[in-house]
């Protein structure tokens, strides 16, 4: 096993930008601002991934507008969480896993990284389900787009250079954004989507409590704290860039969300808006297709889904399997760093292939897109204890004097947390167990 020194993290700043980022010119405070977003931003497009697309979607279908103050309510959380992580990450120079066992000793590093892995397996099937889907919606078999998906993140991984792969990630999660135009195109009847707000909750039917409990195992899954933290190290990001690191944090908790409620309400704009009638069950990306046509048409509800579906499946897949990558190699203490070439930090990048060709494989027997999609983001909301208190332990406990939990953070941050964990737990177990 390498040892702890082996693991040292390649200097990720080039020479020409380090100038950039240390001139005191207004130049040099751009150049340093631009260059320290990225993680939360990439983090937050991969949290909207084909799973959670398709989770909206059907939110939309089977209730309108109802569940759209639940995404504004995410917001809040979402940042909440993944601010804390970005605190770690850059107080303490320690990815997830390695501050875990570190703190806590190999054993709780090893059910963190078990959880971890659990919900990478399920994320990545719905990533490789997503491409497929769309492939077949244009007429191409999942044969011929699953493996060339695959071969295409390998081969972005594998050129090496953080900034190179965290471009490419932004520039494949901009395709999301397709579904903002298209709520835009949908024209939503603004009157009915204030009344949502205060919209009667059917707190005591089973598939409204099914849908809760999967949009909220979509905001906060496990592989985002593993990612997010890892790519803070990775990035060579310090205490000196905290601010900046919470503004990206900040803008991506907005982005994202804004993505997903646009999402459901194209498609209850659609739906209810539109002289059409509730779809309870929406099976193939040809059936969100077709329910968002009375809206937008049929070119941009194929184009939509197509562009949209696509970016956010591939940036997933990127993150949640670096994740991993980085996740394992922490807890062996191995090199774990883009910044390495492959022969240098072998676990990390095999981590990385195995689970591209994992998730790549397994999509060939998947049932429905939709239903699987579903059945995901409830497993991520039964594991939001143990990758949540793992997290809120973490901030206790090794966040540097300067940096730690003020006591208006623990007042605010204790209830909102434990309320999302019982909530996600809760109604994801009764939808098990039913």
């Amino acid at each position: 096993m390498p040892s702890e020194a082996s693991a040292t993290i390649s200097e990720p700043i080039a020479p020409a930008l380090r100038g950039s980022l240390t001139a005191p010119t207004w130049r040099g405070s751009l150049v340093r601002s631009l260059w320290v977003l990225g993680p939360g931003l990439i983090v937050m497009l991969a949290d909207t991934d084909a799973g959670s697309i398709i989770t909206a979607a059907q939110s939309g279908a089977s209730w309108g507008y109802r569940l759209l103050p639940l995404q504004l309510l995410m917001i809040p959380i979402l940042y909440v969480v993944m601010e804390l992580t970005v605190r770690l990450g850059a107080t303490t120079g320690k990815g997830h896993a390695q501050a875990i066992r570190d703190q806590f000793g190999s054993r709780w590093a090893a059910l963190s990284v078990g959880t971890l892995l659990v919900s990478v397996t399920g994320a990545l099937v719905t990533e490789f389900a997503g491409i497929a889907a769309v492939g077949r919606f244009v007429g191409l078999s999942s044969w011929f787009t699953v493996p060339g998906a695959a071969a295409f993140l390998v081969a972005v991984v594998m050129s090496g250079g953080y900034r190179r792969v965290e471009l490419i990630a932004l520039g494949l999660g901009s395709f999301e954004f397709a579904f903002i135009v298209a709520a835009i195109i949908a024209q939503p009847h603004v009157g009915s989507i204030a009344s949502s707000l205060w919209a009667h909750q059917p707190l005591g039917n089973r598939s409204y409590l099914t849908l809760v409990a999967a949009n909220v195992g979509a905001v906060v899954m496990p592989w985002m704290i593993f990612y997010q933290q890892g790519a803070v190290i990775d990035k060579g990001l310090d205490a000196r860039h905290l601010r900046l690191g919470r503004i990206d944090t900040a803008v991506g908790a907005i982005v994202t969300q804004a993505i997903m409620a646009a999402i459901l309400i194209v498609t209850a704009t659609a739906l209810f808006g539109h002289g059409g009638r509730t779809h309870t069950s929406l099976s193939s990306v040809g059936q969100i297709a077709t329910a968002l046509r009375p809206a937008i048409g049929s070119l941009a509800s194929h184009l939509t889904l197509a562009f949209g579906i696509t970016g956010a499946a591939l940036v997933a897949a990127i993150v949640v399997s670096l994740s991993a990558s980085w996740a394992v190699a922490e807890a062996f203490c191995a090199r774990r760093s883009l910044n390495d070439r492959p022969h240098k930090a072998p676990l990390f990048y095999g981590i990385y292939i195995v689970c591209v060709a994992i998730g790549a494989g397994a999509v060939l027997i998947s049932g429905s897109l939709v239903n699987l999609a579903i059945d995901v983001e409830v497993l991520n909301a039964l594991l939001l204890p143990v990758v949540v208190g793992f997290l809120v332990a973490l901030a206790w406990k090794t966040l540097p004097l300067g940096h730690r939990l003020r006591r208006a953070e623990r007042v605010i941050l204790s209830p909102l947390v434990a309320a999302v964990v019982v909530v996600g737990l809760g109604w994801a177990g009764m939808t098990v167990i039913g």
